[in-house]
């Protein structure tokens, strides 16, 4: 088995395996239509995400606040301003930190606190 075998568990880019040589191995139509498929799904889920919104909307704010139903439209309007006011959808704010890096300066900040009280309530007492 030759290096470039053990990189890839066995198998060799050459050979066509994986993604790559999946979409090698098709033809130009079958790419067109792959992708004009891809173009219609995403559309519909688009489409379904907007009816979704506009669903939970008149289903829950009318009854509970007494605000108006909305409109298809109107429903990806409320989505692109928050999207403008909160940030990504499903992904938080704007900040570059990420939750990985945050949660270690919190762990960071909790083990300096703890070993500074440690300190403080071993040794002497400075008054």
């Amino acid at each position: 088995m030759s290096d470039q075998e053990k990189a890839f568990g066995g198998r060799s880019e050459e050979h066509g395996d994986g993604f790559d040589g999946w979409w090698e191995d098709r033809s130009i139509p079958e790419k067109v239509v792959l992708v004009i498929g891809f173009a219609i799904l995403g559309i519909g889920l688009l489409f379904l995400f907007g009816l979704v919104v506009m669903a939970l909307w008149n289903w829950l704010m009318p009854e509970i606040f007494g605000l108006k139903t909305l409109t298809y439209w109107q429903a990806w309007g409320v989505l692109a301003l928050s999207c403008i006011l909160f940030g990504k959808i499903g992904g938080g704010g704007s900040s570059g930190k990420s939750d990985r890096k945050r949660k270690r300066e919190l762990r960071g900040y909790m083990r300096e606190a703890q070993s500074e009280s440690r300190q403080s309530s071993t040794g002497s007492p400075t008054a």
